[in-house]
């Protein structure tokens, strides 16, 4: 989950970074052209200034206007040479009064053009185009008229190079990106801090519930931290849980007690068809039947407790050696399959270790040895294999019998569960639900798929690291 929730809350913080840092960078840009075009225009006001006094003194003929334009020329040569910006005065028909340098002449064409137009027309030029850092031919013209006597008689015109401006906004840009980079780090740190906190009850609350799905029904969660909805959240589980425990320690007990209290009248009851049997003749089919019945009633309590014990008991988890004791439930089961006809065989290493409950793991194998073996026909073969993988170690039970089919293997375990196609055979049913209950109480688990071409593959698994390390 916090696979899923950290990449979405970084997107969202990158998407409100970039949301505020691109307007800014924008404004930074037009922030340092805006400097730029105020200084060209102050510049273009001196000039107009000093081009009006020449020019009102050459339309009067008064002494030294030649001079007075020869000064002024001066005068733009030096603030050409000095900032590199080249600066003229033109009249109206564009022939040039004074310019530096002196071969420079206005656009033909383009904001220059439009420019110096307005001028001509009264008005200062509007703001040239924003220069971006990328455009390296850009230029910056700015144009003011010059008027005499109410009429514009020529247009004072910059033209100022853009590498310094090009510069500072590159400059101003990088400082912008490593504060936003400075900034996503931040909140790259508050977002782990903040979806650890949101995801540790949840983390635990999950444990919990596995811990109860696998049969640790004292599986409880500290609602000590996260949000508040998650600690009502922690608390309304433990009170399931706790109810949970409380309605399965009720029907424990209902069931050993029934147990318990069914063996005597049953076996009042063998005891006196014995006694009947005495006065009706050898081999009645009636007492015979009873007989049977009666058995497998008792067969059938006795499971019956034994589930209860398995569901209630708390197993006595240890490193146990899961190949030697595979080998040893084998060798006892072989006699057995021998008399049946069938070949029980044992494969893989000899000694690989798993933490389990060693005796409620040699009752989970040979429930399903026997049941292996009882399914099998004569002449074929149950093969016992041992796997170990990194975090489990795999008991594999294949027989060749009739098998189970996809719906079937769906309902394998379940109490007094039996496929109708097997109904003749010995059995209550509850063989698998009390190896399952024995092996969940110590992290083990059992599965059921088909053994191609016929029969059935049931695997017991146990985990190779202890349970408070996990």
């Amino acid at each position: 989950m916090r696979a899923r929730l950290l990449p979405l809350l970084i997107v969202l913080m990158a998407g409100v970074l970039l949301a505020l840092g691109f307007p800014l960078a924008v404004s930074l840009a037009a922030g340092q052209q805006q400097k730029v075009v105020v200084d060209r225009i102050d510049d273009s006001a001196r000039f107009a200034a000093l081009a009006q006094f020449v020019i009102d003194s050459e339309g009067s003929a008064a002494p030294g206007a030649g001079q007075r334009r020869e000064t002024l020329q001066l005068e733009l040569a030096r603030y050409q040479e000095l900032y590199g910006i080249r600066v003229g005065i033109f009249y109206r028909d564009d022939n040039a009064m004074v310019r530096a340098p002196g071969w420079w002449q206005l656009p033909e064409s383009g904001e220059g053009r439009r420019a110096f137009e307005e001028a001509l027309a009264g008005r200062r030029s509007h703001d040239p185009g924003q220069v971006w850092p990328w455009q390296t031919q850009g230029k910056l013209l700015v144009a003011s008229p010059v008027v005499l006597d109410g009429d514009v008689v020529a247009v004072v015109a910059t033209e100022s190079p853009t590498g310094q401006l090009r510069g500072r906004i590159l400059q101003g840009w990088l400082l912008i990106a490593g504060g936003l980079a400075a900034a996503m780090l931040l909140a790259f740190g508050a977002a782990l801090r903040l979806t650890s906190w949101v995801l540790k009850p949840v983390r635990t609350l999950d444990a919990a519930a596995h811990g109860i799905a696998t049969g640790r029904m004292n599986s409880r969660v500290a609602a000590a931290g996260g949000p508040p909805e998650l600690q009502r959240l922690a608390h309304s589980f433990n009170e399931m849980a706790d109810n949970v425990e409380d309605v399965l320690e009720q029907q424990r007990a209902f069931v050993a007690d029934a147990s318990h209290q069914l063996r005597n009248p049953l076996a009042a009851l063998l005891l006196r068809i014995e006694l009947l049997a005495l006065e009706l003749p050898e081999g009645n089919a009636e007492i015979a039947s009873v007989r049977t019945e009666g058995k497998r009633l008792t067969q059938v309590l006795d499971d019956l407790l034994d589930l209860a014990l398995a569901e209630h008991a708390t197993a006595e988890i240890s490193l146990t050696d899961i190949g030697a004791l595979t080998a040893e439930r084998v060798a006892a089961w072989r006699p057995y399959a021998e008399e049946k006809g069938v070949r029980l065989t044992e494969t893989g290493p000899s000694a690989v270790t798993g933490w389990a409950d060693p005796i409620a793991l040699s009752s989970a194998l040979d429930a399903v040895i026997d049941n292996a073996l009882k399914f099998t026909p004569e002449g074929e073969e149950v093969e016992v294999s041992v796997t170990a993988q990194d975090r489990s170690v795999h008991v594999v039970v294949a027989d060749r019998g009739p098998g189970l089919t996809e719906e079937e293997l769906q309902r394998i375990g379940d109490r007094f569960w039996r496929s109708g196609r097997h109904q003749n055979v010995k059995g209550s049913g509850l063989g698998l639900s009390i190896s399952r209950a024995l092996l969940a109480s110590g992290g083990g688990s059992l599965s059921y798929a088909t053994n191609p071409p016929h029969g059935l593959r049931v695997t017991v698994t146990v985990p190779r690291t202890a349970p408070h390390a996990s």
